[in-house]
């Protein structure tokens, strides 16, 4: 499988806190739920149309506690997005939590990953399938970039900057150049960029 990103970024690049206020107020952020006045149907049809990829989910602590406690109550079988967040399985990296679990009609979906993460990162993407899709978790984002286990990214870029919060790339990454895939922008100015890792950063003179 292909270990793919999925993130809503500002210009300035937080992907904190995107659908509400009471998402992640960690660090005193107070600008959750910054995407909302963003109300964009091509967005949607972007996140079902990345959906159709998925075979697994990876998430860190925090972003699959806020997965848990919302998408097992939607069970409209005509919800596409939610019918695979629940049934597919779900991989989570977490030394604190006691066990994963996920409510509802799929309980067994959910696994937890402890030990050697990078190790058991590049054993799922060993494993048969379309891509393992990791949604937020900045965290162990960090922990993957630095390990240059991403294959691809799908940044939602909305047009507003904040200031404050927690940043998809943050110092101390390992430089690189990104090819894009597709670029769009929706009539809000929201870009729909997909990238992927295109080699090391190379320096001339201008």
């Amino acid at each position: 499988m292909k270990l793919t990103v999925q993130t809503f970024l500002t210009l300035d690049g937080v992907m904190q806190a995107p659908g509400g206020p009471e998402e992640d107020p960690s660090g005193g952020f107070t600008h959750g739920g910054w995407q909302a006045p963003f109300r964009d149907p091509a967005v949607g049809e972007f996140v079902l149309g990345l959906n159709r990829h998925a075979s697994a989910f990876l998430f860190g602590r925090r972003t699959f506690d806020i997965f848990r406690g919302h998408w097992p109550d939607r069970t409209d079988p005509n919800d596409p997005l939610a019918t695979a967040i629940n049934s597919l399985p779900k991989y989570v990296v977490s030394d604190s939590l006691g066990a994963a679990t996920w409510r509802g009609e799929y309980p067994d979906t959910a696994h937890r990953l402890t030990g050697d993460i990078v190790a058991a990162v590049r054993a799922l993407k060993d494993r048969p399938g379309d891509e393992l899709q990791i949604w937020g978790s900045g965290q162990l984002l960090r922990t993957l970039l630095r390990h240059e286990l991403v294959d691809r990214f799908r940044l939602m870029t909305f047009p507003l900057i904040l200031g404050s919060g927690r940043r998809l790339f943050e110092d101390g990454i390992l430089p690189a150049t990104m090819r894009p895939v597709d670029l769009t922008v929706t009539d809000p100015g929201i870009v729909l960029g997909t990238y992927e890792p295109a080699g090391p950063v190379e320096h001339g003179r201008m």
